[in-house]
């Protein structure tokens, strides 16, 4: 003890402290904690304040902050609100990159993918949300033919538009890196693309004429509890289902509810049948949140044998 106070030796102030001899050195040497005084040998002694200092020293290292960060709070330039504020800030793009990483690695424990799968997999998951939108917007370019068309046109572009969140889960990576591969597809985007055409090619021409209801919408809303029943579409129960179904679309395109109209309502729903796309639109109500919808397909294949077995009577 001198006339200044207690005076530890490095040796004691690990004692107090609880880190390695070596710990202290080390940041001593870089200015977080300084000797208040050396011996006539040149062994450090430091003031009982080195003790608060080191402990704080330490608990900012375990929450994974820099040497220049901890030493801009020990100096006071920074406030330990400011410095947890940047600190958290880094923290959230860590765990952003390790859920991306996470969800490559788990989509490619479950597919086995080739190398080159995989580094396409790992690019699409790390795009950035300007990448991101660039390759849905040229996507939705191909099936639209560049344009939004009208808001008719516009309205279904947005439904069909993945919007992955700012922090996304690792299912909702996993569907996105899914649904970009999708869209990638060349087979897809022709299906998709002359699903398009044909839907708009049946609309109502002219900005004052509501748009006519969509062929499969209009059959997953009427024939879809028939088909989650267990009805058999040769049912006589099917009849009412069947009946409801051509008459709506014959109101709606304007057409006589007869043979043609069943003839083209069965090739509108099987151009539809796709299961790629009941795919996208499950990897879609992930990404966005949406409640998940029935597949399609049962409902296509359910409302085709019935029209068909009623045509052919």
């Amino acid at each position: 003890m001198n006339g200044d106070g207690i005076l530890y030796s490095i040796g004691e102030l690990a004692r107090r402290t609880g880190l390695t001899v070596k710990a202290i050195r080390f940041y001593s040497d870089r200015g977080l904690v300084t000797p208040a005084d050396r011996t006539s040998a040149g062994y450090r002694r430091y003031g009982p304040e080195a003790v608060a200092r080191l402990a704080l020293v330490r608990t900012l290292r375990e929450l994974g902050l820099g040497l220049d960060a901890i030493r801009r709070v020990t100096d006071q330039e920074l406030t330990l609100g400011e410095v947890a504020a940047e600190h958290a800030a880094a923290l959230d793009v860590q765990i952003r990159i390790l859920r991306l990483r996470r969800a490559v690695l788990t989509v490619t424990a479950e597919r086995e993918p080739t190398f080159e799968e995989m580094e396409r997999m790992h690019q699409l998951a790390t795009l950035s949300e300007v990448e991101r939108r660039r390759l849905v917007d040229e996507f939705l370019d191909a099936i639209f033919e560049g344009g939004h068309g009208g808001p008719g046109r516009a309205a279904v572009r947005h439904s069909m538009t993945p919007e992955l969140p700012g922090s996304p889960t690792d299912e909702q990576v996993a569907a996105w890196v899914e649904l970009a591969e999708l869209s990638m597809d060349p087979g897809f985007r022709t299906g998709m693309r002359s699903l398009v055409e044909e839907h708009v090619a049946h609309r109502p021409d002219g900005a004052a004429t509501p748009p006519r209801p969509d062929v499969v919408a209009v059959t997953r809303e009427l024939v879809e509890a028939a088909v989650s029943s267990g009805m058999s579409p040769d049912s006589p129960q099917a009849d009412a289902v069947v009946a409801a179904l051509t008459a709506r679309c014959a109101l709606a395109f304007g057409r006589p509810d007869d043979a043609r109209l069943r003839g083209w309502l069965v090739h509108r729903l099987e151009s539809a049948k796709d299961p790629r796309r009941d795919r996208y639109v499950n990897l879609l109500a992930v990404i966005n949140g949406w409640p998940a919808l029935d597949p399609l397909t049962p409902v296509i294949d359910w409302s085709v044998k019935a029209i068909r077995a009623r045509t052919a009577r």
